[in-house]
């Protein structure tokens, strides 16, 4: 059997400038999700004197934030954490699939890893479960990605 070549990222934060965006509609979910990150983060050999946070009105406005963000050089990652949640947004699918999509183009035009920590929910009960109680962490594991994608990225 030939060996197959293997490229994975150690989970090390340790050195790694980080930003977190973070939108200030539904703080008080927002606010789990960036206690979730930055405890991973700091966990995982992270310094707090490395991380930035960036408190931005909703998530519509993350995409254009990040891009500067991610051009300034400044950062190894992005972890961008927001709640959009359809009972109190209008045009729910549209600003879900917009900056979904405009995320997902700043990370491919700038090479700079962006993690994906906003949640799309139906309800507030949702979004309270995937910030922090039963249903797990998502400002964790957008940071847990962020990382995960520098580190690959270093070897490739």
């Amino acid at each position: 059997m030939h060996h197959i070549k293997t490229i994975e990222g150690n989970l090390d934060a340790k050195g790694l400038k980080f930003a977190i965006v973070a939108a200030r509609f539904n703080d008080f979910i927002v606010d789990r999700l960036i206690n979730g990150a930055v405890d991973y983060i700091v966990r995982n050999g992270g310094s707090r004197d490395d991380l930035t946070i960036v408190r931005i009105s909703g998530a519509f406005e993350m995409p254009l934030v990040t891009k500067k963000l991610a051009r300034s050089g400044a950062y190894d990652g992005i972890v961008c954490l927001g709640a959009v949640i359809r009972g109190a947004t209008p045009h729910f699918d549209f600003v879900a699939s917009e900056v979904a999509k405009g995320i997902a183009q700043v990370c491919l035009d700038t090479d700079v890893p962006i993690g994906f920590g906003i949640l799309t929910t139906d309800n507030l009960e949702q979004a309270i479960e995937r910030a922090g109680s039963k249903g797990g962490n998502k400002g964790v594991d957008a940071a847990a990605a962020t990382l995960e994608s520098i580190r690959v990225l270093e070897q490739i």
